[in-house]
């Protein structure tokens, strides 16, 4: 069924504006519904029955144009969604404010769309609903859905702009539907992205499969989010623009942790902003961008929250952030996030790993890698589409560091992928860790500051219960004293909560500092690696001496005094072909040096090694444990 068709059928389902009215309480004057105008007095409720179209609404201070029960309102002037905003900081529904509207005015009454997230209820309105059987008219906000085609299983061509609060664009519940170059433009705030409400596009269930193809999505306002996959959707992104900016926060929003109330980033992790441009949740939900531009201006561009069996995957894309600070991928619970032949220019991280069980990898987009993910991931791919994608390797230039973790993950970087941070690459607060950085096909780490893995305690001082609420208002605060030895850590074996890491196949130039204060210990492998630095147990001290929203930007930032290991052993293991280049004392706790791997200094100096206070000689196929210094003279 054609756009044109549907939008017939509105327009003859439209009655006049007085049979349409029904006063349900009146203040100081009558119901004024004359042709094709609508007048709202001061006091008044007025009950709109049925979808209207006039050509002027008034309505004066202190009144009200409602729906029935079981249904929703939506006023659309030329097209445009304007005019609802939400009644309430933190809450749900929205109203039609005040004022005179002109124009093509359409007064939509759609059967409710109630979603449900954790304790909160929804209500929905959205400019274009889709279920298994296509296009539900009775749910979609047509006045809104301008030009192109529309059919029940594609919309070609459309566009969809709002100005008004938490309407949404598109919302597809198990269904199957193809967005063909739509231009969506939400200007205005959202209230929840956990839930999508005030997103441009949604797709919702295990039965969704939504393809948006050559899409150019801009959204500003707070968590007036791009793109949401949720409930087992599978949404596929290709070719397509999604850029978010953010919004004002209303003065008497209160920063929380509490997820249907968070309409901003916790500052806890380094950041600031109020809208993601992406969010995957949910169970077995699937999120892929392929050849698209995906931008948020803080906070986060591809974002995993929550849920599980999530898969993010980004290939041949470029994603970042525009704003000083924010991430390209977010990583929790036992999501995995994919990213090849990318590049990603962001402000903070190129991926937080927030754990406990998150996989993250960042490769080439070889023509097999990508036709395996079209398989696994049921991309429908034609042969075209495929041969169409070229192979590229990853490049990641951050502002800050490059990778975070603050929970426990695995992270991969292979093939050509190239790391620029203007600080460490790897930032560890205190986490159990598996990194693999295989430099066989070009992989480069390019840290300004000099440093490739920063571990720290973690300074995420977390929120603070308020009136039983959890709120962002906790202050971090930097130990003072030295570290009291934990008898029971043995500093020189490997855990399996370790932080670990190997390089294979890379030449490496830059230092390693473990500043745990607590048990764990730094673990380095490297295979066929060459490494240039100090490798070292550590005190690390941020710059400040505490850290609370205003400085959120201080956090992860410190400063290192090389020393000896007190629960924060250093162990190092050279393989076959290995060779470390000592630039300044190193403290450990163990070293191997295999057979065919050497220790030494740069040209010109000598570096000679302690274990306990004793010299030792410096031998391949050797192992060392205890209290070891590594002295360059």
């Amino acid at each position: 069924m054609t756009l044109m068709t549907r939008r017939s059928l509105l327009i003859a389902g439209t009655a006049t504006a007085g049979a349409l009215l029904v006063p349900t309480t009146s203040a100081t004057a009558a119901p004024q519904a004359t042709g094709s105008r609508i007048t709202v007095g001061p006091g008044e409720t007025y009950t709109l029955s049925a979808t209207t179209r006039v050509s002027r609404l008034t309505i004066a201070d202190g009144g009200k144009i409602v729906a029935p029960d079981g249904h929703s309102l939506s006023l659309t002037v030329d097209g445009v969604e304007t005019g609802q905003l939400l009644t309430a900081t933190g809450g749900t529904t929205t109203l039609i404010q005040a004022g005179t509207y002109q124009g093509d005015v359409v007064l939509t009454v759609a059967a409710a769309n109630d979603v449900t997230y954790q304790t909160l209820t929804f209500p929905f309105r959205q400019a274009l609903y889709v279920d298994a059987d296509g296009v539900v008219r009775d749910k979609s906000v047509l006045a809104a859905v301008r030009g192109g085609r529309l059919t029940d299983a594609l919309a070609r061509d459309i566009s969809i702009t709002s100005t008004g609060e938490c309407f949404d664009g598109v919302y597809v519940q198990d269904g199957t539907y193809t967005l063909d170059r739509p231009v969506i433009s939400l200007t205005g705030n959202g209230r929840c992205d956990f839930a999508g409400y005030g997103a441009a596009v949604v797709g919702d269930g295990s039965a969704t499969k939504l393809v948006v193809d050559g899409a150019r999505i801009s959204n500003k306002g707070v968590v007036r989010t791009g793109v949401i996959s949720d409930d087992g959707a599978n949404v596929i992104v290709k070719n397509s623009s999604v850029r978010c900016r953010n919004g004002v926060l209303p003065s008497d929003y209160q920063a929380t942790v509490e997820t249907p109330y968070m309409e901003s980033v916790p500052w806890m992790l380094g950041l600031d902003g109020n809208v993601r441009a992406t969010n995957l949740i949910g169970r077995n939900s699937t999120s892929t961008y392929i050849n698209s531009t995906v931008f948020s201006e803080t906070w986060g561009a591809l974002s995993v929250e929550g849920g599980s069996g999530l898969k993010l995957t980004a290939v041949n894309s470029h994603v970042g952030n525009t704003g000083a600070y924010g991430y390209g991928t977010y990583a929790i619970g036992d999501a995995t996030v994919r990213v090849l032949g990318s590049r990603f220019d962001v402000g903070s991280y190129a991926t937080i790993i927030a754990g406990p069980a998150a996989v993250v990898h960042y490769g080439d987009s070889t023509a097999e890698a990508v036709a395996a993910l079209n398989t696994e991931l049921e991309l429908g791919l034609t042969a075209r589409e495929l041969a169409d994608i070229p192979a590229r390797s990853t490049v990641v230039n951050s502002g800050h560091f490059g990778y975070m973790f603050f929970g426990a993950g695995t992270l991969t970087l292979d093939g050509g992928t190239v790391v620029n941070s203007e600080r460490a690459t790897f930032l560890n607060k205190g986490q159990q860790t598996t990194i693999s950085v295989d430099g066989s096909k070009g992989a480069r780490l390019n840290p300004r500051d000099g440093v490739i893995l920063q571990m720290i305690e973690l300074d995420d001082p977390g929120p603070v219960n308020v009136n039983g609420k959890m709120m962002n208002v906790g202050v971090y605060t930097e130990p003072t004293g030295d570290p009291v030895k934990d008898s029971s850590f043995d500093t020189t074996a490997v855990h399996s909560t370790d932080g670990a890491a190997t390089f294979t196949s890379i030449a490496l130039k830059g230092d390693f500092y473990n500043g745990m204060r607590t048990g764990r210990n730094m673990v380095l492998t490297f295979e066929d690696a060459t490494v240039e630095g100090v490798i070292s147990a550590t005190r690390a001290r941020h710059r400040v001496s505490s850290i609370d929203a205003s400085t959120f930007y201080e956090l992860g930032i410190v400063t290192n005094t090389p020393q000896a290991a007190v629960n924060n052993g250093a162990v190092v293991r050279l393989e076959g072909g290995s060779t470390w280049t000592v630039t300044g004392t190193s403290y450990l706790t163990a070293l191997t040096i295999a057979s065919d791997a050497a220790v030494r200094a740069p040209r010109g100096r000598t570096v000679t090694l302690t274990v306990d206070g004793t010299r030792k000689a410096l031998n391949a196929g050797t192992s060392y444990t205890g209290a070891l210094v590594l002295t360059v003279a």
